[in-house]
């Protein structure tokens, strides 16, 4: 990864967080909680994939339209968060196969 890629990278998640904080604040909060539990199961493309920005497209088309944040994804942000990853490779998948490998070697 050259500087140009890193800092590329930086520009385009400030944009991504002025996007956030434009938000009205339910859709801010519920955001930050999404962030936050998809950064600690989510899939091992965050990072660098589609899936955050898509949540804010998402966000911006619902405040269009005049919905609470809640009418759009329920009251249960986990199980909307696991719904959207569902086919995803997941770090607690990683970890998981780690372990069954582990256990594995440790049998024979």
């Amino acid at each position: 990864m050259s500087i140009q890629d890193i800092i590329e990278g930086k520009k385009q998640w400030r944009a991504h967080l002025a996007r956030v904080k434009a938000l009205p604040p339910d859709y801010q909060i519920v955001y930050k909680e999404m962030q936050k539990y998809l950064f600690k199961v989510g899939p091992v493309s965050l990072s660098d994939g589609p899936l955050l920005p898509g949540i804010v497209d998402f966000f911006e088309e619902g405040v269009a339209a005049g919905k609470g944040v809640l009418e759009l994804i329920g009251t249960d942000v986990a199980a909307f968060c696991d719904d959207l990853i569902k086919d995803s490779p997941t770090y607690a998948d990683a970890y998981q196969e780690s372990i069954s490998e582990g256990s594995d070697a440790a049998r024979k």
